[in-house]
């Protein structure tokens, strides 16, 4: 495991018009470390995941990631980022196997089938790989979410609402994916579940 990966956020602030949802948020986490944003829904706890996978500016503050000599900043976030969020959208038309595929490409990664039909096997999508995204349950599409995000192996894997619409092996998945997370790379989670504060090494508590 690297020390040379941290997140590292300054004085962050976001505001919907005359309204603060977040005000003063700051921390620097590192490789290995694993930080839930806790809150109850309307907190701000997407608005701050947004802001530091750059699809959301702030009002106020900086984040960056630092990898490396290499530095992101909010226009060159996704790079480094691995997302799932219960609004992330795939293609419904294609299969798992093609969404993945298009992605890579997106990605300007190298795939083979072969690759891809591994990662679907580690997300417990083993032999559904060429069965069309519509015909998933709410379940397996939160699974090939998961390996969208883990495709490029990323340094900082970032969740929202992780365990939402999973039974207990998508729990259990969660959590591998979390703790593989741990020897590489940093993990930030969004939660309204107390039960998922036990993912982190700090808690962050808004609202």
């Amino acid at each position: 495991m690297t020390n040379t990966i941290r997140l590292e956020l300054n004085d962050v602030a976001v505001e919907y018009g005359a309204r603060r949802v977040l005000a003063g948020v700051t921390f620097d986490l590192r490789a290995g470390e694993t930080l839930v944003v806790a809150g109850a829904n309307g907190s701000g706890k997407s608005s701050l995941l947004r802001v530091i996978c750059g699809l959301q500016r702030p009002a106020r503050g900086t984040v960056t990631i630092r990898i490396g000599s290499a530095t992101y900043g909010p226009s060159e976030a996704l790079q480094a980022l691995g997302w799932v969020a219960p609004d992330l959208q795939l293609y419904r038309e294609l299969t798992a196997i093609e969404n993945l595929a298009f992605f890579a490409v997106v990605r300007g990664l190298r795939h083979r089938q072969e690759d891809l039909e591994a990662l679907l096997d580690e997300v417990g999508l083993g032999g559904r790989g060429g069965d069309l995204l519509a015909a998933y349950s709410s379940g397996m599409a939160q699974r090939l979410r998961y390996a969208y995000a883990l495709l490029h192996n990323p340094p900082v894997l970032v969740l929202d609402e992780p365990t939402v619409t999973f039974d207990e092996r998508g729990v259990a998945l969660v959590e591998r994916v979390i703790a593989r997370q741990r020897e590489h790379g940093i993990t930030v989670i969004a939660t309204n579940d107390p039960r998922e504060e036990r993912f982190g090494d700090y808690v962050l508590r808004l609202g």
